[in-house]
């Protein structure tokens, strides 16, 4: 049973419950389009890569990254972090690691 900490049980129970769900699931739908985005960014970005390499460009463009890491910062440091999960998603990790 929900507890008054969990913010689903109070003067309000039915209506703050439904409203709680509801939002919930709105999170869920929100975490499928950013997964499928994700997804396609990925893929993406590996086609960019090989098109890149088979053309005898280098496999990093790092201003490109740098323009990458420059739109996530309006979500500070945690907009870096993501960013960095997103470039190494499509192009692997540096270092041979």
């Amino acid at each position: 049973m929900p507890t008054v900490a969990d913010g689903e049980s109070s003067a309000g129970g039915t209506s703050a419950s439904t409203e709680i769900d509801e939002l919930r699931q709105e999170i869920d739908r929100l975490d499928a389009e950013i997964l499928d985005a994700i997804l396609r960014r990925t893929e993406v970005s590996k086609r960019i890569g090989a098109a890149r390499m088979a053309a005898g460009g280098p496999r990093i463009v790092y201003s490109r990254e740098m323009a990458v890491l420059d739109r996530f910062a309006a979500l500070g440091s945690e907009g870096r972090e993501l960013a960095m999960m997103l470039l190494r998603l499509g192009r692997g990790r540096l270092g041979g690691r």
